[in-house]
């Protein structure tokens, strides 16, 4: 089983400092691994031939959608600024009905959405946390202005998404519907799922991470405090358990990925602080992986095509997606 060291452990996490933070940072830097002018960071592990395996492992031809509808019942709750999307209409059948907007000679409907690029299922772009004055691969980070992202930008990974996704699903392995709040799932953790699912997680994979804690909001008709409160989910040292299996991007099943609360006086959500810009790791948040890990759990296969291009908005620092499982 694979050991690391253990910032994390059940029922007794340690304090979080500075210190750590800088340690990792030393340890876990992937700045100019890719060249000085790389900006997708760990997507780079993928591979074509990994891609053609990846198409490989399709069987049954079965979709599973892992993405949150873009509308006002999603998680949201104005931390951050972020509200769900709005949606509006510009022309619409009613109009069409009444005799309105006739002058062009052709009826329809046309419609917009105004929204924050996180509002719902998203990809966190390399540009969207910074070290100190640094962004991933030792950017500036006055390279991202009221312009956008001028390095890193979401549009640089948009034919990158795809390859073989892993699921981990660690509730269903500790025989809980969710993780309770504050819940660190740690490296030896991850391994032992691993393990129990007969499942290898490895270099260029899409890992996704499921805790429940998604389905539980989902099925009590409410978020409660699931935008930015206390959750289950990544501990800090899984940073490097990542670096070290060399994925390609990790996606868990809730607000922010890492375990909340911290445990890091005066740094807020330090993993992020590590995975990307130290790392240049792609994470995606508030995935849906209900349905597909009663797939997993029904035929025994917790591996499948994944794709999940985000939106090619030039300059954004996150991207909205609808992430597709195949099997």
């Amino acid at each position: 089983m694979h050991k690391t060291e253990t910032i994390h452990a059940r029922g007794n996490p340690r304090t979080i400092t500075r210190a750590d933070l800088d340690h990792y940072a030393s340890k876990l830097k992937n700045w100019g691994r890719w060249g000085e002018d790389d900006e997708i960071g760990t997507l780079n592990f993928v591979t074509p031939d990994m891609v053609v395996r990846a198409a490989q492992l399709v069987r049954t031809g079965q979709r599973f959608s892992l993405g949150l509808p873009y509308d006002q019942k999603g998680p949201q709750t104005g931390g951050f600024g972020r509200l769900n999307p709005i949606h509006l209409m510009r022309r619409s059948g009613v109009d069409g009905a009444a005799g309105l907007r006739d002058e062009a000679g052709l009826r329809g409907a046309d419609d917009w959405i105004i929204m924050p690029m996180q509002s719902s299922t998203h990809w966190d772009a390399l540009s969207h946390i910074f070290f100190d004055n640094h962004m991933y691969n030792g950017y500036p980070i006055t390279d991202v202005s009221s312009d956008g992202a001028r390095r890193c930008g979401i549009e640089k990974t948009k034919d990158k998404f795809i390859g073989r996704g892993v699921l981990l699903d660690v509730a269903r392995a500790l025989g809980v519907d969710e993780l309770e709040p504050g819940f660190p799932i740690t490296n030896d953790l991850l391994d032992d799922v691993a393990d129990r699912q007969g499942v290898a997680v490895g270099r260029g994979d899409f890992l996704m991470v499921r805790t429940g804690m998604m389905e539980s909001r989902l099925q009590a008709g409410t978020w409660g405090d699931y935008a930015g409160g206390d959750a289950p989910g990544l501990a800090f040292e899984t940073a490097e358990w990542l670096h070290a299996k060399e994925v390609a991007a990790v996606a868990v099943d809730t607000f922010g990925c890492e375990v909340r609360p911290n445990n890091s006086p005066g740094f807020f959500q330090p993993w992020h602080w590590i995975v990307i810009p130290i790392m240049g790791l792609t994470m995606g948040e508030n995935f849906f992986l209900k349905d597909l890990a009663d797939s997993c759990a029904a035929d025994g296969r917790y591996d499948f095509l994944f794709t999940a291009p985000a939106l090619i908005v030039t300059g954004s620092v996150s991207g909205p997606i609808n992430p597709i499982a195949i099997k």
